[in-house]
């Protein structure tokens, strides 16, 4: 289902962490922004986004999520496409799901940026603003700060998604301060 207000739903049916709602809408920003200079579905990528992670909070261990997610993006109606790139996410997936398309390389290469990213704002006076490549490649180097965040897949998957890590950054920051994320 293409209808943001559906998803919307959704999200807050089964997410009650607002962390996560709005990691989840940071995807969706860079998603859609993604989208829309690709030329793609911005109502397609935008959706992939912000239900990377749904079911997350109910099913945080491998492989349940997101594999239970998908059986209840099944059942409502969503598109095997979404489904698909919402599986093709999890690493530990990748021999049954492997990244294929666009969409599901540029999910993947914003899922942990947009998390680094929000963690990078929340100690920044203007948050996104003004935020620099360098600056957060500066963070990146110290282990310590948003630990939990795979800086290996940032890298990767920027560079499956084909897009230099710099300007992927600086984009993805761009389109979640333009959606006043964070």
């Amino acid at each position: 289902m293409l209808d943001r207000s559906t998803n919307l739903a959704l999200v807050d049916e089964f997410v009650a962490s607002d962390s996560l709602k709005r990691h989840m809408l940071a995807v969706e920003a860079a998603m859609r922004a993604y989208a829309a200079k690709f030329g793609e579905d911005v109502e397609l990528w935008g959706a992939v986004g912000l239900l990377h992670d749904f079911d997350y909070e109910r099913w945080p261990n491998p492989p349940d999520h997101p594999l239970q997610g998908s059986i209840i993006l099944k059942v409502r109606g969503y598109s095997e496409e979404i489904i698909r790139a919402i599986l093709s996410h999890a690493d530990y997936l990748s021999d049954q799901y492997p990244r294929r398309s666009r969409l599901e390389h540029a999910l993947y290469a914003c899922d942990e940026l947009c998390g680094f990213l929000t963690a990078c704002a929340m100690v920044r006076p203007q948050r996104l603003e003004g935020i620099t490549a360098s600056s957060v490649r500066k963070k990146l180097k110290n282990l310590s700060f948003a630990a939990a965040v795979n800086r290996e897949d940032i890298s990767s998957g920027a560079e499956a998604f084909g897009v230099d890590l710099d300007q992927h950054i600086e984009f993805c920051a761009a389109a979640m301060h333009a959606a006043n994320i964070v």
